[in-house]
């Protein structure tokens, strides 16, 4: 195994610093990083892309745990630490520089089933999360999504209906897929300390149910919780057959979306998608 010298002397060598721009937060602690990396099960000889690694923090942990990761780093400052961790692991890294919102993942892991890892910056995460929920394809290519969020975004994807902070993000990632809190991760873990904590999100695909068009769920939930506070023949008034579509469900259009279950909005979007 390599031997590498302390995160924080690499960052300190090449001069770097969390860009907030980026929403950039690095984590130096290499035990909670072996920890995060262990949440997907063993990774040895298994493809992993990683966003926004950085300066290589949870690299370092998924290449000590034996993947063969693809990291996407738009961060050029980033590119020489993560250039030594490659020499450092022969044949185990590749990183391409560029926006991962704009690059194909499944191309780029070259159709290869593969495991998502990512402190994902702060301000592409939800945008690359929805992503990867989506596409009428299913199973997906990806075999798990291990993903670091805000506490209160990590809330919202596993929370139960009638809760709080259920909405559309509950619902994308629980229709077809399991997902659970992993673990939660103290502000202090990170330099600089963001203002809130954050949390692992552990997703696995889920069988996906029959006769349904994921992308009319997604317009569905957009629709339905873009007006939270409305019952639902306002908030859906605007999407055709919608409201129709409703009482062929037998649901009342005077519940607000909050209190519509998962599998409510899955008998939902089946009527609308026939």
């Amino acid at each position: 195994m390599a031997d590498l010298p302390p995160l924080r002397e690499v960052i300190a060598r090449h001069g770097l610093s969390a860009s907030k721009a980026l929403g950039q937060n690095f984590l130096f602690d290499e035990q909670l990083l072996d920890r995060i990396a262990a949440i997907p099960g063993d990774l040895a000889g298994k493809a992993v892309l990683e966003v926004g690694p950085g300066p290589g923090g949870l690299t370092r942990a998924l290449l000590r745990a034996g993947a063969r990761v693809t990291a996407i780093e738009m961060d050029r400052r980033c590119l020489p630490a993560l250039a030594e961790l490659g020499e450092a692991f022969p044949g185990q890294l590749r990183v391409i520089e560029g926006d991962a919102l704009k690059l194909d993942h499944g191309e780029l892991m070259g159709g290869e089933p593969f495991a998502v890892l990512s402190n994902l910056p702060y301000n592409v995460g939800t945008a690359l999360f929805v992503r990867w929920l989506g596409g009428e394809a299913w199973p997906p290519q990806w075999t798990s999504l291990t993903l670091m969020f805000q506490l209160e975004v990590a809330q919202r994807i596993v929370a139960p209906p009638g809760s709080s902070a259920y909405g559309r993000l509950a619902v994308l990632a629980q229709w077809r897929s399991a997902a659970k809190l992993a673990m939660k991760v103290h502000r202090s873990a990170f330099t600089p300390p963001p203002k809130v904590m954050s949390a692992i999100v552990h997703v696995a695909p889920d069988a996906m149910p029959a006769g349904v068009s994921a992308r009319v769920l997604e317009r569905l939930t957009e629709a339905a919780f873009g007006q939270r506070r409305k019952m639902l023949r306002q908030s859906l008034k605007g999407f055709p057959g919608a409201v129709a579509a409703l009482e062929t469900a037998g649901i009342d259009p005077q519940r607000r979306a909050e209190t519509v279950s998962v599998a409510e909005f899955v008998e939902i979007a089946r009527t609308l998608s026939e």
